[in-house]
């Protein structure tokens, strides 16, 4: 008897259809398509997801092995591996990063509310890289060493949420700093981020776009000081300056004065000194500020933990970012589902239950209703910072 929907089902219905209609119509995704529509390999893809399955025999047999549920999960037909292969092989990935940027708008929407822990007006942004290392042989394409292949995942994290704002996939050579030449800047937000992104040319252009940067200085930095300003020692604060650049090249670059505040972090000891163009924020704020980055390695973490981003279904360039693309908008679904029905769990202990229940039909504020939002903080406590409530 059919008493309702599947759990997986209940979840794909927050998916914008219509909007993944006009994504998939704009690159032809389903011209001359038979078999395996795109709406049919996302929600294939994003059940691989879900429950972990490990490699396309595994999505094969566990999908095959419930024929009855598939037409309630949006499928018409058993999937074949090779079809799915042909599928991630062919088929635009610049389908799913357009479907991943509509959730990610639509993420970002629901948690604007949400408070960082620090009283600012200023939307927070973390800006960092992930490196994925794959088998060169198998991998020639993403060039990286004269032995080992790699993609690197950029990523600009809203600290709100934290939800991705932007996403970039490049080979393993590509340096960090190019990355802040892909974002376009926001007047009034703050960007938070390593001192790998230290090249002045480019953070100049995010000060005279309005927008203020936090990062930490290198040790051969060429600068005098302009001005001290008073601070107390006793908050771990060293100094709180303000600098002018004095290299030739970095002077021409970067004309304006900067601030150069150095902390003692009272955790471990470890001296900072961070550089930043921001010079109405407290010195506490700006270390507390770099303090919050964090949250994009957590972020990074927690995707190669949880979704399938380490073992591959495709050898193709073509192949790794659809498959990396869906693990993103795996992710942000999961936020918005949770945002959405007020669920009481953290990120993990939701695609957990999914994965067990996916082919249940429960519904699924039921599904969720007796979990204990803190049982999985006690096992993974460090990719649980993200969506804990």
């Amino acid at each position: 008897m059919n008493v309702g929907r599947t759990l997986f089902s209940q979840v794909m219905a927050f998916v914008p259809w219509t909007s993944f209609d006009r994504i998939v119509a704009r690159y032809g995704g389903n011209v001359r398509i038979r078999r395996l529509h795109c709406s049919e390999q996302f929600r294939v893809m994003a059940f691989a997801q879900m429950t972990y399955r490990e490699s396309l025999r595994d999505i094969e047999a566990c999908l095959g092995a419930q024929p009855s549920k598939l037409y309630g999960m949006g499928l018409r037909e058993a999937v074949a591996r090779s079809t799915l292969a042909d599928a991630n092989e062919l088929r635009d990935w610049r389908i799913w990063a357009g479907v991943a940027a509509v959730l990610i708008r639509r993420a970002r929407k629901l948690y604007v509310g949400d408070d960082i822990g620090l009283d600012l007006a200023n939307t927070v942004y973390a800006l960092d890289s992930t490196t994925i290392d794959l088998c060169l042989s198998l991998f020639p394409w993403a060039d990286f060493r004269s032995t080992k292949a790699a993609v690197k995942m950029h990523t600009l994290l809203d600290l709100r949420g934290p939800i991705p704002s932007f996403i970039h996939i490049s080979d393993g050579k590509m340096g960090d700093a190019v990355a802040l030449d892909l974002i376009v800047p926001e007047a009034g937000a703050i960007y938070v981020m390593d001192r790998g992104y230290v090249d002045f040319r480019r953070l100049y252009a995010l000060h005279q776009a309005g927008a203020f940067f936090v990062t930490r200085t290198k040790i051969n930095m060429n600068y005098h000081r302009v001005y001290s300003h008073a601070i107390d020692k006793t908050t771990g604060l060293r100094f709180d300056q303000t600098i002018a650049l004095d290299g030739f090249y970095t002077r021409q670059d970067y004309s304006q004065h900067l601030r150069r505040v150095g902390f003692t972090d009272p955790e471990t000891g470890k001296q900072l000194v961070f550089l930043t163009n921001h010079f109405m924020l407290p010195a506490l704020t700006v270390a507390a500020l770099y303090k919050r980055r964090w949250q994009v390695e957590l972020f990074f973490k927690w995707i190669k933990q949880n979704l399938r981003i380490r073992h591959f279904y495709g050898t193709s360039e073509n192949a790794v970012k659809t498959q990396i693309w869906t693990a993103v908008c795996v992710y942000v679904l999961a936020a918005i589902v949770k945002k959405e029905l007020a669920l009481d769990v953290s990120l993990y202990t939701f695609l957990q239950v999914l994965s067990v229940h996916s082919f249940e039909k429960i519904p699924i504020l039921q599904a969720f209703s007796d979990i204990d939002p803190t049982t999985a903080t006690t096992t993974l406590p460090n990719q649980l910072n993200l969506f804990n409530t």
